[in-house]
Protein backbone atom coordinates (compact mmCIF):
# COMPACT_ATOMS: atom_id res chain seq x y z
CA UNK A 1 0.00 0.00 0.00
CA UNK A 2 1.28 3.10 -1.03
CA UNK A 3 2.26 5.87 1.84
CA UNK A 4 3.02 9.38 1.82
CA UNK A 5 6.23 10.81 2.44
CA UNK A 6 6.75 14.03 3.80
CA UNK A 7 9.91 16.28 3.20
CA UNK A 8 10.99 16.31 6.85
CA UNK A 9 13.66 14.50 8.81
CA UNK A 10 12.82 11.61 10.74
CA UNK A 11 10.13 12.55 13.04
CA UNK A 12 10.57 10.12 15.76
CA UNK A 13 13.49 8.38 17.68
CA UNK A 14 14.89 5.06 17.25
CA UNK A 15 12.48 4.10 20.76
CA UNK A 16 9.87 3.92 18.36
CA UNK A 17 11.03 1.26 16.24
CA UNK A 18 8.50 0.54 13.99
CA UNK A 19 7.77 4.12 12.87
CA UNK A 20 11.23 5.09 12.79
CA UNK A 21 12.68 2.58 11.04
CA UNK A 22 9.22 2.88 7.83
CA UNK A 23 10.43 6.81 7.85
CA UNK A 24 14.08 5.34 7.36
CA UNK A 25 12.84 2.92 4.27
CA UNK A 26 11.07 5.60 2.69
CA UNK A 27 13.22 9.05 3.55
CA UNK A 28 16.62 7.58 2.98
CA UNK A 29 14.74 6.48 -0.21
CA UNK A 30 15.68 2.33 0.12
CA UNK A 31 11.82 0.97 -0.61
CA UNK A 32 8.52 1.75 -0.97
CA UNK A 33 5.30 0.16 -0.77
CA UNK A 34 3.06 -1.72 -3.19
CA UNK A 35 -0.48 -2.83 -3.24
CA UNK A 36 0.12 -6.40 -2.70
CA UNK A 37 0.60 -6.71 0.58
CA UNK A 38 4.72 -7.60 1.93
CA UNK A 39 5.47 -7.03 -1.10
CA UNK A 40 8.49 -3.54 -1.38
CA UNK A 41 10.28 -2.11 -3.78
CA UNK A 42 13.93 -2.49 -3.96
CA UNK A 43 15.35 0.85 -5.03
CA UNK A 44 18.48 1.22 -6.49
CA UNK A 45 20.40 2.26 -3.31
CA UNK A 46 19.02 -0.91 -1.47
CA UNK A 47 18.93 -3.57 -4.66
CA UNK A 48 22.91 -1.99 -5.16
CA UNK A 49 23.84 -2.68 -1.82
CA UNK A 50 22.14 -6.34 -1.80
CA UNK A 51 24.26 -6.73 -5.02
CA UNK A 52 27.47 -5.77 -2.96
CA UNK A 53 26.88 -8.56 -0.54
CA UNK A 54 25.83 -10.83 -3.04
CA UNK A 55 29.10 -10.32 -5.53
CA UNK A 56 31.29 -11.36 -2.52
CA UNK A 57 29.31 -14.20 -1.69
CA UNK A 58 28.81 -15.66 -4.56
CA UNK A 59 32.94 -15.02 -4.60
CA UNK A 60 33.11 -17.08 -1.80
CA UNK A 61 30.29 -19.97 -3.10
CA UNK A 62 33.27 -20.01 -6.48
CA UNK A 63 36.10 -20.75 -3.85
CA UNK A 64 34.39 -23.56 -2.19
CA UNK A 65 33.11 -25.20 -5.79
CA UNK A 66 29.78 -24.01 -5.52
CA UNK A 67 28.16 -23.07 -8.93
CA UNK A 68 24.96 -20.99 -9.78
CA UNK A 69 22.02 -22.47 -11.67
CA UNK A 70 18.32 -21.45 -12.55
CA UNK A 71 15.69 -23.79 -11.31
CA UNK A 72 11.64 -22.83 -12.06
CA UNK A 73 9.55 -21.05 -9.84
CA UNK A 74 6.43 -23.00 -10.04
CA UNK A 75 6.34 -26.21 -8.19
CA UNK A 76 3.70 -29.13 -9.08
CA UNK A 77 2.17 -30.05 -6.15
CA UNK A 78 3.42 -33.87 -6.62
CA UNK A 79 6.78 -33.06 -6.41
CA UNK A 80 6.15 -30.82 -3.37
CA UNK A 81 3.77 -33.25 -1.46
CA UNK A 82 6.91 -35.83 -1.47
CA UNK A 83 8.92 -35.27 1.64
CA UNK A 84 6.24 -35.61 4.14
CA UNK A 85 8.11 -33.42 7.44
CA UNK A 86 9.26 -30.61 4.98
CA UNK A 87 5.43 -30.04 3.08
CA UNK A 88 4.06 -29.70 6.71
CA UNK A 89 6.16 -27.36 7.50
CA UNK A 90 5.84 -25.20 4.83
CA UNK A 91 1.81 -25.47 4.11
CA UNK A 92 0.69 -22.38 5.89
CA UNK A 93 3.05 -20.52 3.83
CA UNK A 94 2.70 -21.52 0.40
CA UNK A 95 0.98 -19.76 -2.64
CA UNK A 96 -0.99 -21.43 -5.27
CA UNK A 97 -1.29 -20.90 -9.00
CA UNK A 98 -4.40 -22.68 -9.83
CA UNK A 99 -5.72 -20.99 -13.16
CA UNK A 100 -4.17 -20.26 -16.44
CA UNK A 101 -6.13 -17.17 -18.19
CA UNK A 102 -9.12 -18.76 -18.08
CA UNK A 103 -8.49 -22.35 -18.18
CA UNK A 104 -8.28 -24.12 -14.58
CA UNK A 105 -5.13 -26.10 -13.91
CA UNK A 106 -4.96 -29.93 -14.11
CA UNK A 107 -2.80 -29.70 -11.16
CA UNK A 108 -1.60 -26.92 -8.44
CA UNK A 109 1.57 -25.26 -8.58
CA UNK A 110 3.17 -23.89 -5.83
CA UNK A 111 4.93 -20.31 -6.29
CA UNK A 112 8.67 -21.23 -4.64
CA UNK A 113 8.50 -20.91 -0.97
CA UNK A 114 11.68 -22.82 -1.82
CA UNK A 115 13.25 -25.31 -4.04
CA UNK A 116 13.56 -28.55 -3.21
CA UNK A 117 11.08 -30.07 -4.71
CA UNK A 118 11.73 -28.52 -7.65
CA UNK A 119 15.50 -29.16 -7.76
CA UNK A 120 15.34 -33.13 -6.86
CA UNK A 121 13.81 -34.63 -9.09
CA UNK A 122 16.30 -33.33 -11.69
CA UNK A 123 18.82 -33.83 -9.31
CA UNK A 124 18.01 -37.30 -9.15
CA UNK A 125 18.77 -37.79 -13.05
CA UNK A 126 22.13 -36.63 -13.07
CA UNK A 127 23.86 -38.32 -10.24
CA UNK A 128 24.42 -41.64 -11.45
CA UNK A 129 27.98 -42.14 -10.09
CA UNK A 130 30.38 -41.54 -7.28
CA UNK A 131 32.31 -39.82 -9.85
CA UNK A 132 29.09 -37.06 -10.24
CA UNK A 133 29.97 -36.32 -6.31
CA UNK A 134 29.68 -33.54 -4.84
CA UNK A 135 27.29 -31.82 -6.53
CA UNK A 136 27.25 -27.91 -5.81
CA UNK A 137 24.75 -25.30 -6.84
CA UNK A 138 23.50 -22.40 -5.73
CA UNK A 139 20.49 -20.17 -6.79
CA UNK A 140 19.88 -16.65 -6.72
CA UNK A 141 16.53 -15.94 -6.91
CA UNK A 142 12.94 -14.62 -5.25
CA UNK A 143 10.60 -16.84 -2.92
CA UNK A 144 6.95 -16.36 -1.57
CA UNK A 145 5.93 -17.22 2.20
CA UNK A 146 2.73 -16.22 2.59
CA UNK A 147 2.24 -17.20 6.62
CA UNK A 148 2.12 -14.00 8.60
CA UNK A 149 -0.01 -11.11 9.35
CA UNK A 150 2.12 -8.09 9.82
CA UNK A 151 4.87 -7.32 7.07
CA UNK A 152 7.97 -5.04 7.69
CA UNK A 153 9.90 -3.77 4.64
CA UNK A 154 13.28 -6.24 4.62
CA UNK A 155 12.57 -7.62 7.74
CA UNK A 156 9.49 -9.77 7.11
CA UNK A 157 8.00 -9.95 3.93
CA UNK A 158 5.78 -12.15 1.72
CA UNK A 159 8.27 -12.09 -1.34
CA UNK A 160 12.10 -11.49 -0.72
CA UNK A 161 15.41 -12.20 -2.44
CA UNK A 162 17.85 -14.67 -1.19
CA UNK A 163 20.54 -17.31 -2.15
CA UNK A 164 19.51 -20.83 -1.44
CA UNK A 165 22.32 -23.35 -1.54
CA UNK A 166 22.02 -26.99 -2.01
CA UNK A 167 24.75 -29.73 -2.19
CA UNK A 168 25.24 -33.39 -2.57
CA UNK A 169 27.91 -35.69 -1.19
CA UNK A 170 28.84 -39.04 -0.96
CA UNK A 171 29.01 -39.58 2.78
CA UNK A 172 27.72 -38.21 5.74
CA UNK A 173 31.21 -37.07 6.78
CA UNK A 174 31.66 -34.62 3.63
CA UNK A 175 28.31 -33.25 4.02
CA UNK A 176 28.41 -32.03 7.65
CA UNK A 177 32.07 -30.60 7.02
CA UNK A 178 30.61 -28.36 4.59
CA UNK A 179 28.22 -26.59 7.11
CA UNK A 180 32.03 -24.99 9.08
CA UNK A 181 33.00 -23.32 5.44
CA UNK A 182 29.39 -21.64 4.74
CA UNK A 183 28.68 -20.75 8.34
CA UNK A 184 32.23 -19.17 8.30
CA UNK A 185 31.76 -17.60 4.70
CA UNK A 186 27.82 -15.83 6.02
CA UNK A 187 30.02 -14.58 9.31
CA UNK A 188 32.81 -12.98 7.33
CA UNK A 189 30.37 -11.21 5.24
CA UNK A 190 27.90 -10.16 8.00
CA UNK A 191 30.83 -9.14 10.42
CA UNK A 192 33.38 -7.77 7.83
CA UNK A 193 31.37 -6.14 5.03
CA UNK A 194 27.80 -5.25 6.79
CA UNK A 195 29.65 -4.79 10.52
CA UNK A 196 27.31 -7.39 11.97
CA UNK A 197 27.83 -9.37 14.88
CA UNK A 198 25.78 -12.37 15.77
CA UNK A 199 24.84 -15.67 18.14
CA UNK A 200 25.73 -18.50 16.34
CA UNK A 201 24.35 -22.36 17.27
CA UNK A 202 22.26 -25.04 16.65
CA UNK A 203 18.73 -24.39 16.20
CA UNK A 204 16.44 -27.42 18.43
CA UNK A 205 14.53 -29.90 16.57
CA UNK A 206 11.30 -27.58 17.22
CA UNK A 207 12.86 -24.68 15.73
CA UNK A 208 15.19 -26.42 13.00
CA UNK A 209 14.57 -26.35 8.94
CA UNK A 210 11.18 -28.80 8.16
CA UNK A 211 12.36 -31.69 6.92
CA UNK A 212 16.23 -31.07 7.67
CA UNK A 213 18.49 -33.16 10.47
CA UNK A 214 19.54 -30.19 12.06
CA UNK A 215 19.94 -25.95 11.04
CA UNK A 216 23.16 -24.11 12.74
CA UNK A 217 21.93 -20.46 12.28
CA UNK A 218 23.12 -17.11 13.21
CA UNK A 219 21.03 -14.88 15.15
CA UNK A 220 21.22 -11.25 15.60
CA UNK A 221 20.00 -8.68 18.36
CA UNK A 222 17.54 -5.61 17.00
CA UNK A 223 17.87 -2.20 18.80
CA UNK A 224 13.86 -2.59 19.43
CA UNK A 225 14.65 -5.89 22.02
CA UNK A 226 13.98 -8.55 19.81
CA UNK A 227 15.97 -10.88 17.85
CA UNK A 228 15.96 -11.71 14.18
CA UNK A 229 17.35 -14.97 12.28
CA UNK A 230 20.07 -14.38 9.61
CA UNK A 231 21.77 -17.11 7.54
CA UNK A 232 21.31 -20.49 8.18
CA UNK A 233 23.32 -23.93 7.31
CA UNK A 234 21.07 -27.15 6.94
CA UNK A 235 22.11 -30.77 7.08
CA UNK A 236 19.26 -32.68 5.41
CA UNK A 237 21.10 -35.96 5.58
CA UNK A 238 19.45 -38.65 3.70
CA UNK A 239 15.73 -37.35 3.84
CA UNK A 240 15.13 -35.49 0.48
CA UNK A 241 17.68 -38.49 -1.40
CA UNK A 242 15.28 -40.82 -0.30
CA UNK A 243 11.88 -38.87 -0.71
CA UNK A 244 12.82 -37.86 -4.03
CA UNK A 245 15.17 -41.29 -5.47
CA UNK A 246 18.53 -39.27 -5.02
CA UNK A 247 21.27 -42.10 -5.37
CA UNK A 248 24.54 -42.93 -6.89
CA UNK A 249 26.41 -46.15 -7.51
CA UNK A 250 29.77 -46.41 -5.03
CA UNK A 251 32.78 -47.46 -5.84
CA UNK A 252 32.09 -51.58 -4.45
CA UNK A 253 29.49 -50.87 -7.00
CA UNK A 254 26.24 -50.78 -4.78
CA UNK A 255 23.42 -48.12 -4.91
CA UNK A 256 23.48 -45.40 -2.30
CA UNK A 257 21.43 -42.26 -1.17
CA UNK A 258 23.69 -39.01 -1.28
CA UNK A 259 23.53 -36.69 1.90
CA UNK A 260 22.16 -33.18 1.39
CA UNK A 261 22.51 -29.68 2.66
CA UNK A 262 20.97 -26.54 2.11
CA UNK A 263 21.80 -22.89 3.18
CA UNK A 264 20.86 -19.53 2.30
CA UNK A 265 21.29 -15.45 2.82
CA UNK A 266 18.53 -12.90 2.43
CA UNK A 267 17.51 -9.79 1.73
CA UNK A 268 16.53 -9.29 5.53
CA UNK A 269 20.33 -8.97 6.25
CA UNK A 270 20.04 -5.30 4.49
CA UNK A 271 16.96 -4.24 7.38
CA UNK A 272 18.98 -6.11 10.01
CA UNK A 273 22.06 -3.51 8.74
CA UNK A 274 19.79 -0.26 8.36
CA UNK A 275 18.16 -1.19 11.89
CA UNK A 276 21.44 -2.21 14.18
CA UNK A 277 23.70 0.89 12.52
CA UNK A 278 21.43 3.92 11.74
CA UNK A 279 20.15 6.57 14.16
CA UNK A 280 17.72 9.37 14.49
CA UNK A 281 18.75 11.10 11.72
CA UNK A 282 18.44 8.52 8.96
CA UNK A 283 20.30 5.80 7.56
CA UNK A 284 23.75 5.07 8.56
CA UNK A 285 25.95 2.57 5.47
CA UNK A 286 29.05 0.83 6.17
CA UNK A 287 31.59 1.87 4.39
CA UNK A 288 32.15 -1.78 2.90
CA UNK A 289 28.67 -2.03 1.61
CA UNK A 290 27.98 1.36 0.40
CA UNK A 291 27.35 2.03 -3.11
CA UNK A 292 28.71 5.57 -2.77
CA UNK A 293 31.24 6.37 0.61
CA UNK A 294 31.78 9.97 -0.46
CA UNK A 295 29.22 12.92 -1.23
CA UNK A 296 31.42 15.80 -2.37
CA UNK A 297 29.72 19.50 -1.90
CA UNK A 298 30.97 22.46 -3.51
CA UNK A 299 30.31 25.76 -1.96
CA UNK A 300 30.03 28.85 -3.64
CA UNK A 301 28.36 32.48 -4.54
CA UNK A 302 28.97 33.60 -8.17
CA UNK A 303 32.30 35.18 -7.72
CA UNK A 304 33.69 31.68 -6.69
CA UNK A 305 31.69 29.63 -8.47
CA UNK A 306 34.24 28.96 -11.26
CA UNK A 307 37.65 28.55 -8.70
CA UNK A 308 35.52 26.17 -6.09
CA UNK A 309 33.90 23.95 -8.52
CA UNK A 310 37.42 23.69 -10.67
CA UNK A 311 38.81 22.60 -7.12
CA UNK A 312 36.19 20.33 -6.37
CA UNK A 313 36.19 18.55 -9.64
CA UNK A 314 39.99 17.52 -9.08
CA UNK A 315 38.76 16.27 -5.74
CA UNK A 316 36.20 14.42 -7.02
CA UNK A 317 38.56 12.86 -9.32
CA UNK A 318 41.68 11.82 -7.04
CA UNK A 319 38.60 9.86 -5.22
CA UNK A 320 36.44 8.02 -8.00
CA UNK A 321 37.26 4.52 -6.27
CA UNK A 322 36.01 5.96 -3.27
CA UNK A 323 32.45 5.85 -4.92
CA UNK A 324 32.17 9.29 -4.94
CA UNK A 325 28.76 11.67 -5.53
CA UNK A 326 29.70 15.37 -6.95
CA UNK A 327 26.61 17.54 -5.97
CA UNK A 328 27.23 21.00 -7.71
CA UNK A 329 23.33 21.21 -8.20
CA UNK A 330 22.72 25.07 -7.93
CA UNK A 331 18.97 24.20 -7.20
CA UNK A 332 19.59 23.53 -4.26
CA UNK A 333 21.65 25.21 -0.74
CA UNK A 334 23.98 23.67 0.92
CA UNK A 335 22.22 22.93 3.91
CA UNK A 336 19.75 21.11 1.91
CA UNK A 337 22.80 18.76 0.40
CA UNK A 338 23.89 18.29 4.14
CA UNK A 339 20.81 16.78 5.12
CA UNK A 340 19.92 14.84 2.09
CA UNK A 341 23.10 12.70 2.58
CA UNK A 342 22.89 12.87 6.46
CA UNK A 343 19.53 10.98 6.07
CA UNK A 344 21.01 8.80 3.18
CA UNK A 345 23.67 7.62 5.30
CA UNK A 346 26.69 8.23 2.76
CA UNK A 347 29.99 7.70 5.13
CA UNK A 348 31.49 10.64 4.28
CA UNK A 349 30.60 14.11 3.38
CA UNK A 350 33.61 16.94 2.17
CA UNK A 351 32.54 20.70 1.89
CA UNK A 352 34.82 23.19 0.06
CA UNK A 353 34.23 26.23 -0.50
CA UNK A 354 36.31 29.76 -0.76
CA UNK A 355 37.42 30.16 2.65
CA UNK A 356 38.84 26.17 2.50
CA UNK A 357 40.99 27.00 -0.42
CA UNK A 358 42.38 30.02 1.01
CA UNK A 359 44.31 27.43 3.50
CA UNK A 360 44.20 24.72 0.91
CA UNK A 361 41.82 22.09 2.86
CA UNK A 362 38.34 20.92 2.60
CA UNK A 363 35.99 19.88 5.26
CA UNK A 364 35.52 16.20 6.04
CA UNK A 365 32.09 15.11 8.18
CA UNK A 366 31.77 11.51 9.32
CA UNK A 367 28.18 9.85 9.37
CA UNK A 368 28.91 7.59 11.90
CA UNK A 369 29.55 10.21 14.58
CA UNK A 370 29.36 13.47 12.88
CA UNK A 371 32.90 14.30 13.58
CA UNK A 372 34.07 17.42 11.49
CA UNK A 373 37.79 17.90 10.55
CA UNK A 374 39.48 20.04 8.06
CA UNK A 375 42.11 18.19 6.14
CA UNK A 376 44.81 19.49 3.09
CA UNK A 377 43.47 18.66 0.23
CA UNK A 378 46.72 16.80 -0.78
CA UNK A 379 46.20 14.39 2.21
CA UNK A 380 42.69 13.80 1.46
CA UNK A 381 42.56 10.50 -0.72
CA UNK A 382 44.87 8.80 2.47
CA UNK A 383 42.28 10.29 4.81
CA UNK A 384 39.58 9.05 3.28
CA UNK A 385 40.97 5.53 2.84
CA UNK A 386 41.94 5.58 6.61
CA UNK A 387 38.54 7.39 7.92
CA UNK A 388 36.44 4.57 6.39
CA UNK A 389 38.08 1.87 7.45
CA UNK A 390 38.10 3.59 11.07
CA UNK A 391 34.03 4.19 10.66
CA UNK A 392 33.65 0.12 9.26
CA UNK A 393 35.45 -1.22 12.36
CA UNK A 394 33.33 1.60 14.66
CA UNK A 395 29.82 0.66 13.57
CA UNK A 396 31.23 -3.39 14.15
CA UNK A 397 32.04 -2.51 17.71
CA UNK A 398 29.21 -0.73 18.29
CA UNK A 399 26.83 -3.31 17.28
CA UNK A 400 28.94 -5.64 19.44
CA UNK A 401 28.68 -4.05 22.56
CA UNK A 402 24.82 -4.30 21.71
CA UNK A 403 24.79 -7.95 21.32
CA UNK A 404 26.93 -8.35 23.84
CA UNK A 405 24.61 -5.91 26.63
CA UNK A 406 21.94 -8.19 25.04
CA UNK A 407 22.34 -11.18 26.47
CA UNK A 408 21.90 -12.33 30.38
CA UNK A 409 22.87 -15.86 32.00
CA UNK A 410 19.19 -16.44 34.21
CA UNK A 411 18.32 -19.56 36.86
CA UNK A 412 15.29 -19.53 37.37
CA UNK A 413 11.17 -18.59 35.15
CA UNK A 414 10.96 -15.56 37.33
CA UNK A 415 14.55 -14.03 36.29
CA UNK A 416 13.47 -15.57 32.65
CA UNK A 417 9.69 -13.43 32.45
CA UNK A 418 12.33 -10.57 33.73
CA UNK A 419 14.72 -10.75 31.09
CA UNK A 420 12.11 -10.88 28.39
CA UNK A 421 10.23 -8.05 29.94
CA UNK A 422 13.78 -5.98 29.17
CA UNK A 423 14.08 -7.21 25.87
CA UNK A 424 17.13 -9.48 26.94
CA UNK A 425 18.27 -12.30 25.45
CA UNK A 426 18.13 -15.23 28.09
CA UNK A 427 20.67 -17.79 28.49
CA UNK A 428 18.61 -20.77 29.71
CA UNK A 429 18.64 -24.07 30.90
CA UNK A 430 16.49 -26.60 28.64
CA UNK A 431 15.89 -29.97 28.08
CA UNK A 432 14.85 -31.16 24.30
CA UNK A 433 11.42 -31.76 25.11
CA UNK A 434 9.14 -29.79 22.37
CA UNK A 435 6.25 -29.50 24.81
CA UNK A 436 9.02 -28.00 27.17
CA UNK A 437 9.43 -25.26 24.11
CA UNK A 438 5.50 -25.06 23.76
CA UNK A 439 5.10 -24.40 26.99
CA UNK A 440 8.11 -21.57 27.64
CA UNK A 441 6.51 -19.81 24.43
CA UNK A 442 2.90 -19.64 26.26
CA UNK A 443 4.44 -18.81 29.45
CA UNK A 444 6.84 -16.06 28.38
CA UNK A 445 3.63 -14.48 25.66
CA UNK A 446 5.93 -15.17 22.33
CA UNK A 447 9.49 -15.94 23.38
CA UNK A 448 11.21 -19.06 22.01
CA UNK A 449 14.40 -20.68 21.75
CA UNK A 450 16.81 -18.44 19.04
CA UNK A 451 19.40 -21.65 18.78
CA UNK A 452 21.92 -23.46 21.33
CA UNK A 453 25.10 -21.93 23.22
CA UNK A 454 26.93 -25.33 22.05
CA UNK A 455 30.16 -23.58 23.83
CA UNK A 456 28.15 -23.31 27.32
CA UNK A 457 28.67 -25.95 29.66
CA UNK A 458 25.58 -27.48 30.28
CA UNK A 459 24.71 -28.41 34.14
CA UNK A 460 21.19 -28.02 36.12
CA UNK A 461 17.85 -28.33 35.50
CA UNK A 462 15.39 -27.76 32.58
CA UNK A 463 13.82 -24.13 33.63
CA UNK A 464 10.46 -25.44 32.62
CA UNK A 465 9.75 -29.16 33.79
CA UNK A 466 13.00 -29.27 36.46
CA UNK A 467 14.35 -32.56 34.98
CA UNK A 468 18.33 -32.99 33.78
CA UNK A 469 18.82 -29.78 31.86
CA UNK A 470 20.65 -30.81 28.09
CA UNK A 471 21.91 -27.67 26.89
CA UNK A 472 22.19 -24.20 27.58
CA UNK A 473 19.15 -22.09 24.65
CA UNK A 474 19.47 -18.27 23.87
CA UNK A 475 15.35 -17.37 24.73
CA UNK A 476 14.27 -14.13 23.69
CA UNK A 477 10.67 -12.46 21.08
CA UNK A 478 12.13 -12.33 17.95
CA UNK A 479 10.34 -11.83 14.31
Amino acid sequence: MSKKIDNKGITVEKDEFTEWFTQIMLKADLADYTEVSGCIVFKPTAYEMWENIKDIVDEGYGQLGIRNAYFPLFIPEKFLNKEKEHVKGFSPEVAWVTQAGNTKLNERLAVRPTSETIMYPSISKWIRSYRDLPLKLNQWNNVVRWEFKNPVPFLRTREFLWSEGHTAFATQKEAEAEGKDIIELYDGVCREIMALPSLIGRKTEKEKFAGAEYTISMEFYMPNGKAIQGPDFHHDGQKFAKAYGVQFVDKNEKKQYVYQNTFAITTRMLGVMFAVHSDDKGLIMPPMVAPNTVAIIPIFDDKSKKQVLKEAEKIADALEDFGVIYDDREYYRPGFKFNEYEMKGIPLRIEIGKRDLETNSAVVVRRDNGKKESVKIGKLKKYVEETLENIQDNLLKKAEKLLKGAVVSISSFKELESAIKNKKISLTNLCSSVKCEEDLKHKTEGAKVLNIDEKKRVSGKCIICSKKAEYVARVAKSY
